[in-house]
C-alpha cells in the first residue's frame, strides 16, 4: 500500500512539474514575441492550474499550482522582471485577484472531477444490483428444477423415457448455471477502474465460429449466418471474453426474439474498425425498451421465447462491460431483417479497409432445434 501510495504521489509531482514546465516555456515564448509585459502569461498559468487539478489527485497540488502560478507571473513576466515585487501600483491588488481565482478554479476542477468519480461508482452499484437481482431470477429456477427432476429419480420408479426426459432437463439446466457463472466471474473483472484486459491480435473468424460451435451445443439453437468480409480481421482482443460476448447474444435470440427462426451475423470494416451486428427475423425490440434493454433495468413484460428461466439483465450487461474494455461500445436497434440488432464495434489492426465479397460461413447442424 505504501509503494502505491508513493507512486502516485511520484505521478502527481511529474504532472506538476510538467504542466508549469510547460506553461512556463509558452509565457516565454510570448514574452519575447510580445517583447513586453507578458499579458498572457496569467491567463497561459490559470489554464495550467486547471489541468493540473484536473489530471492530480486530492486539493493539494491544484492548490500548490495556483501558488506557484502566482509567483512565476509575477516574478519572470511582471515589471520589474526576474523579481518578486508587489509593492508596485497595483500588484497586490493583481496578484491577489490571480491568486484567489487559480485557487477556485482549482476547486471547482477538483470537485468536478470526484463528481464524475461518485457516478461512476454509483452507476457501477447499480449495476451490480442489477446483476444481482438478475442471478437471484436466473438461478432460482433451474435450481428449483434440477431439485425436483432429481427427486423424483430418488422417489419414484419412472420409465426409462420418463427418466431420459428429466436427466436431458437436468443437463440443459445445468449447463444454463455453467453460463450464468461464466457471465458472473466475467462482469467481476470490470468491477474495479484498473482493469487491464490480456489482449492479443485475434482472428475475428476464428472467434465467430468457435462461439457458433459452443453455441449450438445446447438444445433449441436457432441456425446462424454469417456474412463477413474476405479479408483476415485482426483485433486485439480478449479471445475468450470475445467468445462469451457472442455466445450470450446469440443465447439472447434463442429465448427473446419471439417468432424468431433465424440468426445472422453480419461483419463490416471501415476507418480502421470492425462492426459486429448480431441480428434475427423476430418481432423485434419495442421502442421504448430500447434505452434501457443494455443496462439491466428493464423488466420483463412477456414470456420469453423458449422458456421463462432466463432474463435478459446479466448476459447483456456482461456483454457491453466486456465491449466497452476493449474500447468499443455496444448498441441495441431495429434489424432490417425484421427484429432485434445487436452490434459492437472494436478497433482492428493494420489491415485494408475495403468491401469484399461476402462469404457465406452459416453453421447449421441437423439436431440444433432450429
Amino acid at each position: 500500500m505504501e509503494r502505491r501510495v508513493t507512486k502516485k504521489h511520484l505521478l502527481d509531482f511529474l504532472h506538476f512539474a510538467l504542466i508549469l514546465g510547460a506553461a512556463m516555456a509558452i509565457s516565454f515564448v510570448l514574452a519575447r514575441v510580445n517583447d513586453d509585459n507578458n499579458p498572457f502569461a496569467m491567463a497561459v498559468f490559470l489554464l495550467a492550474v486547471a489541468l493540473v487539478a484536473r489530471v492530480t489527485s486530492g486539493y493539494f497540488w491544484g492548490i500548490a499550482a495556483s501558488v506557484a502560478a502566482t509567483f512565476c507571473v509575477n516574478y519572470f513576466f511582471s515589471y520589474p522582471f526576474w523579481a518578486f515585487d508587489v509593492t508596485y501600483p497595483g500588484y497586490p491588488l493583481t496578484m491577489t485577484v490571480m491568486l484567489v481565482v487559480s485557487v477556485l478554479i482549482s476547486t471547482l476542477t477538483t470537485q468536478i472531477k470526484r463528481q464524475e468519480q461518485l457516478k461512476l461508482e454509483v452507476d457501477r452499484e447499480k449495476m451490480h444490483a442489477n446483476l444481482l437481482r438478475a442471478i437471484a431470477h436466473d438461478i432460482r429456477t433451474p435450481l428449483s428444477s434440477i431439485l425436483g427432476a432429481s427427486s423424483a429419480l430418488q422417489e419414484q420408479q419412472l420409465s426409462e423415457e420418463a427418466q431420459a426426459s428429466l436427466i436431458e432437463g437436468i443437463h440443459r439446466d445445468a449447463r444454463w448455471l455453467v453460463r450464468v457463472t461464466e457471465n458472473l466471474l466475467s462482469v467481476t473483472r470490470f468491477s474495479g477502474s484498473e482493469v487491464k484486459l490480456k489482449k492479443e491480435d485475434e482472428v475475428l473468424e476464428e472467434i465467430i465460429g468457435s462461439a457458433i460451435l459452443k453455441y449450438h451445443q445446447t438444445p433449441g439453437t436457432l441456425p446462424v449466418k454469417v456474412e463477413t468480409p474476405e479479408d483476415i480481421l485482426l483485433v486485439p482482443a480478449d479471445g475468450v471474453l470475445l467468445e462469451q460476448v457472442l455466445i450470450n447474444l446469440f443465447d439472447n435470440v434463442s429465448a427473446h426474439a419471439e417468432g424468431a427462426s433465424q440468426i445472422w451475423l453480419h461483419v463490416a470494416s471501415a476507418d480502421e474498425r470492425v462492426v459486429v451486428s448480431v441480428e434475427d427475423d423476430g418481432k423485434g425490440i419495442p421502442a421504448a425498451q430500447l434505452p434501457h434493454i443494455l443496462d439491466g433495468t428493464m423488466q420483463q413484460t412477456s414470456r420469453l421465447r423458449s422458456d421463462d428461466r432466463r432474463s435478459m439483465g446479466i448476459g447483456l450487461s456482461v456483454c457491453r462491460s466486456i465491449i466497452r474494455a476493449h474500447g468499443g461500445e455496444l448498441r441495441a436497434d431495429r434489424s432490417h431483417h425484421g427484429g432485434a440488432a445487436f452490434s459492437f464495434d472494436l478497433p482492428i489492426k493494420d489491415l485494408p479497409v475495403r468491401d469484399l465479397p461476402v462469404r457465406d460461413l452459416s453453421i447449421k447442424e441437423e439436431n440444433n432445434g432450429g
